[in-house]
């Protein structure tokens, strides 16, 4: 479905009401919402590599055995007893046989990496990543560990990263957010919401969801059909409320909820006017389209995302979050392939693999690479061995996350997992040092962006983290 300028002041009753709001509210709260913090020296600690980030999270748990992290004991012994040495821990499963990838392995690019045929476009654009097949989660239960990820804690109520590098460095635009999420249309990954919440940051700082496939894309920002909302009604109503909002903001001194909400308002008035533009792909040139799948009905909708991100990106939005995979249901509509590695993870790396390749590409062709980060990530990884016969268990002991652009060094790998992809064994690498990384890029020493909670000074990276330098160009 295409999104226009006329679809959505088609749904707005016109677009008085909206356009009424836009020219009633000033910006001034949404641009002090959205201001750099002041404990950071003119906004930035030293001098940023990158802008804005990208972050793809594969939702469900991405198997490294079958697409970065290749081993070729795991094809000498398929079918043989899985034997790493010591106890095998798994998370709903005895350990089976030794279990090759499916899929063939071949190198690519000057770098030589290995890459399963399962991502054959990420695999062309191996000498624009860092690989980090070292990572290690701390929980095997998809819920935390995805907390983790999107977090840096296992728990619940903290902020997400897109929250804190928004509270850190505020808006780059005054018509869009600085934090945009858009979620597979099948569903909400495990957490839903709270992977993108603002916990304790002021609650200007959460994520604002997308819906880029629906008809609808961002709930309630316009009034639904209706013969009793004029201009002058609507802009004495939202005349009269700005009042009562700012009046009740004066006795509720320290409450963020309410600024948040003022400084939502605020926005919705600039996003029903911006809010069609960004969405509207319809000027894309057919190349366009076709480099990020849109022709092709496996691809289309995580390409709509991709195209839509890059689109969010250059208009000004600091951290973009786009989630491949929903939470679990049959036939598997994520990436948690406990029955069928084979039949499951096609589909959703055939979903993913070609958009996410044009993202990199078309950020690099506009020059928009060199200071957007790009994140792929995954809650933790799978197990080498078989879960009945075809699938594989969770593996928090080893998985593959990688990066690009932004001031990352292409076609470099930092760590490495065991013979069989079971352990991470060379530069084992938590949450802790990417997040610790992506902010270094962004200008921000990881250990100085601190919020004051419960008589904590609380940091994205709680009290871990150090900044992977060998990945930095």
């Amino acid at each position: 479905m295409e999104f226009s300028r006329r679809h959505f002041l088609w749904q707005s009753g016109g677009g008085l009401g909206g356009i009424a709001l836009a020219s009633l509210l000033g910006r001034d709260n949404l641009l002090a919402q959205q201001s750099p913090r002041q404990d950071l020296n003119g906004g930035l600690h030293h001098r940023a590599r990158a802008k804005r980030v990208v972050q793809l999270f594969m939702s469900g748990a991405a198997s490294q055995c079958d697409t970065f992290d290749y081993k070729p004991l795991l094809i000498q012994r398929n079918g043989q007893e899985f034997n790493p040495g010591g106890r095998v821990e798994l998370f709903q499963s005895s350990p089976g046989a030794v279990m090759q990838s499916p899929w063939r392995w071949r190198q690519f690019g000057q770098c030589g990496r290995w890459i399963s045929d399962l991502v054959p476009h990420i695999a062309s654009c191996a000498d624009d990543i860092a690989f980090l097949p070292a990572m290690v989660s701390r929980s095997n239960v998809h819920g935390p560990a995805t907390f983790m990820q999107a977090t840096g804690f296992v728990s619940p109520g903290f902020p997400s990263a897109g929250a804190w590098v928004s509270y850190g460095l505020g808006s780059l635009s005054q018509d869009l957010p600085a934090f945009v999420v858009l979620p597979d249309s099948r569903g909400f990954a495990p957490n839903g919401p709270a992977n993108w919440s603002a916990g304790f940051l002021p609650a200007s700082f959460q994520g604002t969801m997308v819906r880029a496939n629906d008809r609808n894309p961002i709930f309630d920002l316009f009034p639904g059909p209706n013969e009793y909302i004029t201009r002058d009604s609507e802009r004495d109503g939202l005349g009269l409320l700005q009042q009562m909002n700012r009046r009740h903001q004066e006795s509720q001194a320290g409450d963020s909820r309410l600024d948040a909400r003022i400084a939502s308002y605020e926005l919705a008035a600039r996003l029903q006017l911006s809010a069609p533009e960004v969405l509207d792909i319809s000027g894309e040139t057919a190349e366009t389209r076709r480099l990020y799948g849109l022709d092709r009905p496996i691809t289309q909708e995580f390409g709509r995302n991709c195209l839509i991100a890059r689109r969010l990106l250059e208009r000004g939005v600091r951290f973009v979050q786009i989630w491949s995979g929903a939470d679990n249901g049959f036939p598997r509509r994520n990436w948690d392939s406990h029955e069928d590695i084979a039949r499951d993870h096609a589909d959703m790396g055939a979903s993913m693999d070609q958009p996410t390749a044009a993202l990199i590409k078309d950020l690099k062709r506009r020059g928009m690479l060199e200071d957007t980060i790009i994140l792929w990530t995954t809650e933790f990884g799978r197990m080498p061995c078989s879960q009945g016969s075809r699938g594989r268990d969770h593996n928090p002991f080893t998985f593959t996350n990688w990066l690009a652009g932004g001031g990352i060094k292409g076609g470099v790998t930092h760590g490495a997992s065991d013979e069989w992809s079971f352990r991470a064994v060379e530069y084992p690498t938590y949450c802790y040092d990417v997040h610790a990384t992506i902010l270094h890029l962004l200008g921000i020493d990881h250990t100085q962006l601190t919020f004051r909670h419960n008589g904590i000074d609380r940091r994205l990276t709680d009290v871990h983290g150090h900044v992977i330098e060998v990945i930095l160009s």
